[in-house]
């Protein structure tokens, strides 16, 4: 007896589209096939004139889970997933305390594994001299990537980020020079794993932004911006490319925002250095000119920017130099989000507007519905080491799949969110698409727009 059958659906990977049947027994797919079987079922889902994707993957989420869980906890940030199509997703390190060793890893994931409504992976963070020598163990235990927040300061004591560097403090340790940085890579590169960095040039930024003057400029998401031009964006990315040339570290640059990051990606990848590249739909859906109608829920690092680069990304990602697309899902409570530009936090939920958004470019033209099985399931399951086990619908893999319908309208409302942050750019927008069914290795986990209230499943995995 199979457990569960998917039949009448459009299933679709990158490489296929057709109408088959999927079968699933002891949470893992078993036959993927044209004709229907025999052997009865346990549970049948009529997918008819909807779309069957290997599950969708997110591969850059804070879930503010130990530390912030004011603002999201690791429940919560899962059961959003479910709810927006996702069955595994790839939790950051800066928690706190920050996962920067064997000890902290442990810690964290039997922290995440209590509260997993889907499937998770883990990041280690790189913090210099002070772990460099822990990152092969953290390889050993299994995280899919090592991320490096160049620029940044950190707190002696959790390893936490900090994002206001004052030299006179003392209990901080100061942002890494070049040749600390390059020590990182080196050692990243002794695991095989990717080095994932932000990419953003803190001397810059704060030369820049010691010298502005907000009343020059049209509004004050325009002094923003100057303060963190492309440039800073550029420097980063121009001298990380060259220590992965050097090292032989496979580099990805993460939440690219600038129209010349994209051109550097694809010099990179055409002399075979080690490059990659994602976005985020934010980047690809905003542009200064909606701040006049959103406000601060629009502030993000790097920052949204202009038409320009936002017709740059979607281009890279049309023609494959940006290999994904993933929610930087970083909630913040609505109150935090009030004030000035220049001391509100960045960032936003992310997590069920993802694959919608992607939809809606999928109708719109933007990529096919094939590129959409690349950028949201195989390509992020083997960047970071867990195909096929995810990210795939080939017989043998764990039977994880989102059911999405191409024609279902609605709008975007924030008090829905399975958050417990509502803070989002997208409230209010109108969107063609909708996932309909997250099913999590052969069980139901979301049914029409309502996650299960079962003990949550998840589980860890190791890449």
């Amino acid at each position: 007896m199979y457990d569960l059958l998917i039949k009448n659906g459009t299933v679709v990977t990158p490489e296929n589209t057709g109408i088959k049947h999927i079968y699933v027994r002891d949470e893992k797919i078993v036959a993927v096939t044209s004709e229907l079987l025999n052997e009865p079922v346990k549970k049948t889902i009529d997918a008819a004139g909807l779309y069957v994707y290997p599950g969708f993957i997110d591969t850059h989420v804070h879930s503010r889970d130990g530390g912030s869980t004011h603002k999201e906890d690791f429940y919560h940030s899962t059961r959003a997933a479910a709810a927006g199509g996702i069955t595994t997703i790839f939790e950051m390190p800066n928690a706190v305390p920050a996962v920067v060793d064997k000890e902290s890893f442990q810690a964290q994931k039997a922290n995440l594994l209590s509260k997993a409504n889907v499937d998770f992976a883990m990041w280690g963070l790189c913090i210099g001299a002070l772990n460099n020598d822990k990152l092969m163990e953290l390889s050993e235990c299994g995280v899919g990537a090592f991320k490096f927040f160049w620029g940044y300061a950190i707190d002696q004591k959790t390893y936490s980020l900090i994002y206001n560097y004052d030299p006179a403090d003392s209990s901080v340790i100061p942002p890494f020079d070049d040749g600390e940085v390059y020590g990182i890579f080196q050692a990243v590169a002794k695991t095989g794993k990717p080095i994932a960095i932000h990419a953003e040039n803190a001397d810059l930024i704060k030369s820049l932004t010691a010298n502005i003057r907000v009343e020059d400029y049209e509004n004050e998401f325009e002094a923003l911006l100057a303060c963190r031009p492309n440039l800073a964006e550029e420097l980063v990315v121009n001298t990380a490319i060259q220590y992965s040339r050097e090292t032989g570290a496979r580099l990805h640059i993460l939440h690219i925002s600038a129209k010349e990051t994209v051109d550097m990606v694809k010099r990179a990848q055409k002399e075979q250095i080690p490059v990659t590249g994602e976005t985020c739909p934010h980047y690809l859906y905003l542009t200064n000119e909606d701040y006049d109608r959103i406000g601060s829920m629009i502030k993000c690092y790097p920052p949204v920017r202009r038409k320009e680069d936002q017709k740059k990304l979607w281009e890279g990602l049309e023609d494959g130099t940006l290999m994904l697309v993933c929610s930087d899902h970083a909630p913040h409570t609505p109150e935090e989000k009030e004030g000035s530009l220049f001391k509100i936090p960045s960032g936003m939920c992310g997590l069920e507007t993802l694959v919608p958004l992607m939809l809606q470019a999928v109708n719109d033209g933007r990529i096919s519905r094939q590129q959409l099985a690349s950028v949201l399931s195989e390509e992020p399951a083997k960047m970071f080491g867990i195909y096929p086990r995810k990210g795939s619908l080939e017989t043998g893999t764990d039977a994880d799949i989102s059911i999405v319908d191409f024609d279902r309208e609605y709008e975007v409302h924030k008090e829905d969110f399975q958050s417990v942050s509502k803070v989002t750019a997208f409230d209010g927008m109108k969107i063609k698409g909708k996932p309909v069914y997250t099913i999590l290795r052969g069980n139901v986990i979301m049914e029409n727009g309502k996650v299960k209230e079962d003990t949550p499943i998840g589980r860890f995995i190791k890449a």
